[in-house]
């Protein structure tokens, strides 16, 4: 679809105001004329700019997760050793560099679609998980650099010891979210250090550990 300048404009105002209220509402609550209203798009002019909602909501998470992307890279862009980098990316979980009261966590769109675009939409989970596939390779790369500089001790494999850590953030990010407290987040600080620096056959106990609690039935807390 080729659209004009101000076209193009229009549409990209439209996804960075989806943007916006889909964290605070979700995607299957938001209706698209509530879309169009907050953006001062006049009605039923949207499938001028999208050829369908699924659409609209691939486009929208495509940008967050290559815009997540570069933040990410900007942020490891500052001089340090390969721990420092790698702990300046948790720290900003919980207060971003230039917005210490606004985390990373707050505006996740992982944490607030995962769920809910799984069930919806193949397309908009796909372009989610790989995403965060891309995201946990690189946290796995950070590991492997700042053991290669003895910033950290060697422990458990890298791409493992990375997903537990990203789905430990994801639960703080989670439960911080229900309390509207950072206490969890400031605990899976704590256990991410620990996590990094334990030896090998330490970590991998830990992450088993994890494993199991995460399968088992009984660790599921009934509403």
């Amino acid at each position: 679809m080729t659209l004009s300048k101000k076209a193009e404009a229009t549409r990209q105002h439209i996804l960075d105001t989806g943007y916006q209220l889909v964290l605070h509402k979700g995607f299957a609550a938001l209706g698209l004329q509530e879309i169009l209203k907050s953006c001062n798009v006049p009605k039923g002019s949207f499938y001028h700019y999208f050829p369908s909602k699924e659409a609209f909501g691939c486009e929208l998470l495509q940008q967050y997760v290559d815009g997540y992307g570069r933040k990410l890279e900007g942020l490891l862009a500052a001089e340090g050793n390969g721990c420092e980098r790698l702990m300046r990316y948790w720290d900003a979980w919980i207060a971003a560099p230039h917005d210490a009261a606004c985390g990373w966590a707050e505006e996740c769109l992982v944490v607030k679609l995962a769920a809910e675009v799984a069930d919806l939409s193949e397309d908009m989970r796909r372009v989610l998980d790989t995403g965060v596939q891309r995201l946990l390779a690189r946290i796995a790369a950070l590991i492997d650099a700042a053991r290669a500089d003895a910033s950290l001790p060697a422990g458990a494999p890298s791409q493992a010891l990375a997903r537990v850590l990203y789905q430990m953030w994801l639960g703080a990010a989670l439960l911080a979210k229900l309390s509207q407290d950072k206490t969890s987040l400031v605990q899976a600080r704590e256990t991410t250090v620990l996590l990094l620096t334990c030896d090998a056959a330490r970590a991998t106990h830990a992450q088993a550990a994890h494993t199991r609690a995460a399968q088992s039935p009984s660790s599921i807390p009934h509403p």
